[in-house]
């Protein structure tokens, strides 16, 4: 009687599927991160100036190193490549698979399948919105401050692609965050369906909250942009280091 042979499962999927659930993590914490840093524009334009000055290592160094920054944003590079090539195995691949998740989503009303759908478009979005910012940000590393950041915004004619990758960015990261802690089984209850609407609840709040947060920055800069375009170029300086105290 012939031994039944044992197929060794392929363990690359559940592999690919962890690196995809690790950097899609790294990069949301980070945007959360991001996100307090670029608001602190609104506690003022000091404020806004030392944080930025902080992340060069000025206030370490006795001198601002913008390399540091450029260091940080190549390895977000890295890992947002890495999340969306991971990600490109799961987009639908063909027209029939696409219109076969769509009807699936209306006819049995599946929520998180709609979801996912969201996360799919604002994911392929973001391939070209996050990579201009990231390019942007990787080749002039020392141009963050509140008039540089402004002038960038309003006189660089980017707060179009802002506004955009602002939804993008905030409704990907928010159905990321939740898809991760469902699948993962993060903060599970003992009552699963509770679960899932205790966590929806909080995706869309954290989105909606980031969001606000999110263009009352935006229309910060525009502000300051627009004041400042006058004298488009000339870096921020706080009063105090102006007169050498």
């Amino acid at each position: 009687m012939r031994t039944p042979t044992r197929v060794k499962p392929d363990l690359w999927p559940a592999r690919l599927d962890g690196l995809q659930s690790a950097t899609g993590l790294a990069l949301a914490l980070f945007m959360i991160g991001h996100m307090m840093f670029v608001s602190s524009i609104l506690l003022g334009k000091d404020a806004m100036w030392v944080v930025a000055r902080a992340f060069e290592g000025q206030f370490l160094f006795g001198k601002p190193f913008p390399g540091l920054v450029a260091g940080v944003i190549a390895i977000i590079c890295v890992l947002f490549v890495a999340h969306a090539a991971l990600a490109l195995r799961k987009f639908p691949s063909s027209r029939r698979e696409h219109q076969a998740i769509h009807l699936a989503a209306r006819e049995l009303g599946l929520e998180d399948t709609r979801l996912w759908l969201w996360q799919v478009y604002t994911g392929f979005a973001l391939f070209f919105l996050a990579s201009v910012h990231l390019y942007v940000l990787l080749t002039r590393p020392g141009l963050i401050g509140p008039f540089e950041s402004a002038d960038r915004v309003w006189s660089g004619t980017f707060w179009p692609l802002y506004i955009l990758l602002l939804l993008a960015v905030e409704l990907h990261g928010g159905i990321g965050l939740y898809r991760l802690a469902m699948k993962w089984g993060w903060f599970e209850g003992t009552d699963k369906a509770a679960s899932r609407r205790r966590l929806k609840r909080a995706k869309w709040w954290m989105t909606g909250v980031f969001l606000a947060l999110g263009f009352a920055t935006l229309a910060a800069y525009i502000r300051i942009g627009i004041e400042h375009a006058p004298r488009q170029g000339e870096r921020y300086v706080p009063a105090r280091y102006q007169s050498g105290e």
